[in-house]
Formats: structure tokens, sequence, C-alpha cells
């Protein structure tokens, strides 16, 4: 049997939008409204923050506080990796905003160096800029562009100095890595949020997504199998889910919410038919913002699909 590790990390350095790092103590309190003793029962660690450069001028125009997100993202990476020096381990990352995913997949890297990792992101949003290509900045929006080693140079429009260019190097070679998975390994679930410069990389490397049309003709069982399925060459599969790839009815509490989204129940579902497979290694939660909410419901939306997803890891497995 599974033993649930909780790692949190309370950093939202990454967006654009204030209030992120709340995001982990929003979920405590929709636990506690609910009676339930989950974080008394789980093995937590907290890993330092770097949110103290929110108060500092910003530096690097095309990666914001990139300094810091480096450092979160390598503390995160050995915390990720140390998980796993117990064979019955499963680590949950609950985070504030998604560029602490890149410190994630470095760590399940840097446990299994040899290993062939899986992503199944459900999001609404990409995370495919570069600091060549971005629009605002953040670096909750270039994650899986630094786990790919992807500059997307093609369709640069930025010319970052020196500097950014060196911090940017170091954050894609995070446990000496890089890159740390193939765009042939990715699932992209509820995606509907993307600028053309993601949409090229999209679509020259043919990667997957599972648009909202598809799952509700499907359903999110079938959804669930057909994303494990392509992903059977993977040795090992990370699932990421960032709570915006819920309808924006639902997840008001996010920074970046967009209409047309899954509902509670299905993504509580996806997630569970998804940790039935034993190649699931790893579950991130990201991207909640109960500055931005009404009466925490993001929070106790988000807790109800993590404790659902827990006893299905500590049952299943």
């Amino acid at each position: 049997m599974k033993t649930v590790k909780l790692i949190e990390v309370k950093s939202e350095i990454g967006a654009g939008t204030r209030g992120a790092s709340l995001g982990v103590d929003a979920i405590k309190i929709a636990a506690l409204d609910f009676g339930s003793s989950y974080f008394r029962k789980h093995k937590t660690v907290e890993v330092p923050n770097e949110n103290q450069q929110l108060m500092e001028p910003i530096v690097h125009e095309y990666a914001k506080r990139i300094k810091g997100v480096l450092a979160v993202c390598e503390r995160v990476s050995k915390e990720v990796a140390k998980s796993f020096s117990d064979p019955d381990c499963f680590p949950i990352v609950l985070a504030g905003d998604h560029s602490t995913a890149i410190g994630t997949v470095a760590g399940i890297k840097m446990a299994f160096p040899k290993k062939r990792i899986g992503v199944i992101w459900i999001d609404a949003h990409a995370d495919l800029h570069s600091p060549y290509t971005t629009l605002s900045g953040n670096i909750h929006g270039m994650t899986l562009a630094a786990l790919l080693a992807e500059d997307n140079m093609e369709n640069g429009m930025n010319k970052p100095d020196e500097e950014t260019v060196e911090y940017w190097k170091k954050l894609k070679n995070i446990g000496a890595v890089s890159p740390k998975i193939n765009h042939s390994d990715i699932v992209f679930i509820a995606l509907r949020d993307m600028e053309s410069q993601e949409d090229h990389i999209i679509k020259k490397n043919k990667i997957r997504v599972i648009n909202l049309a598809e799952i509700r003709r499907k359903a999110v069982e079938r959804v669930a199998f057909e994303s494990l399925n392509y992903l059977d060459q993977c040795d090992l599969i990370y699932i990421s889910f960032d709570v915006d790839s819920m309808d924006s009815s639902i997840s008001k509490g996010t920074g970046t919410p967009v209409p047309s989204g899954l509902t509670e129940k299905e993504a509580g579902n996806l997630i569970y038919y998804l940790l039935r497979s034993r190649k699931i290694c790893c579950f991130e939660m990201v991207e909640i913002n109960p500055t931005l909410d009404r009466e925490n419901l993001m929070a106790e939306n988000a807790f109800e699909i993590l404790y659902k997803a827990t006893n299905q890891i500590t049952n299943d497995f």
C-alpha cells in the first residue's frame, strides 16, 4: 500500500496575479470546514519559497523573478527526488503557481534518470512559452517549455538579456538533464486557451490534445484510459492538475479562469480513473487563489478532488 507525502510549495512568483501562495492554506481551511483530519493524517513537508521577491523591482522583463523561480524549483526537485527513496511513498505536490512543476518533474527525473516520463497536463493553458516568445513574462506560462528545453526560436519576438538567457538555461537544466520529457509523451486535457506560438509547437510535434468536446463525447473514464494508453511507452507518468482546467463558473478562485472547462465532478472522476494506473508516480495541484474567490469555493472543490485522489492512491496501490 502506498503512503502519501504532501509537499507544500507556497510560491507565487511565477504568476502574474497575486494570491496563489495562499492556495495551500485555503485547502487546509476547506478540510477543516468539512471536518476532515486529512492534513493530520499524512506526512507533510513545506518547501521554502522566495515570495519576498514580489516586493522587489522586476529585473528580467521576459522571465519575471526567474532567479527566485530557479531557487524554488531546485528545492522542489530535491524534495520530490528524496520522496522516492521510499518505494512505498507517493508524493502529492500542492503548489501556488504552475512554475513549480518544473521542479517536480526534475525531481522525478533525478530519482529515475533512465526512466521515460509521461505527462498528463490537465490545464486550460499549454504553458509552452519561453523568454523568446512570452507575452507576459510570467514563468508559469513557460513550465512545459522548460521541461522540453523548447525555446521556440522560430516564433521568437523578444530579445532577452544575457542574464535572463543564462537563468533560463539553468532552469531547463535542473537535475543536469535537459530535456526531461519528449513532446510525444505529453497529453493535454481540457486545453482551450493558447497563443499562436504555443499552437505552433503543438501542431509541429503532433502533441495529443483532448478538448472538452471529446471529453463530453467519450466521458472521462474512456478519456483516462486513452490517455494512459497513449503514454504506454512511458515508464512513469506524472499528473499536473491546474484548477483553471475547470470551467470559469467553478474556478473563479484562480488567476486565469477560462470558460468552457471541466465540471468539478468531471475533474475529480478523471483524476480518479487516471490514478488506477500503477505508472502514475506523482500528482500535483496548482493555482488556487482564494483572494479571487467567494466563500473559499475553489479550495473546497479542490479539496474534494484531492481527497478522492488520495483515497485512490492509498487504497489501490
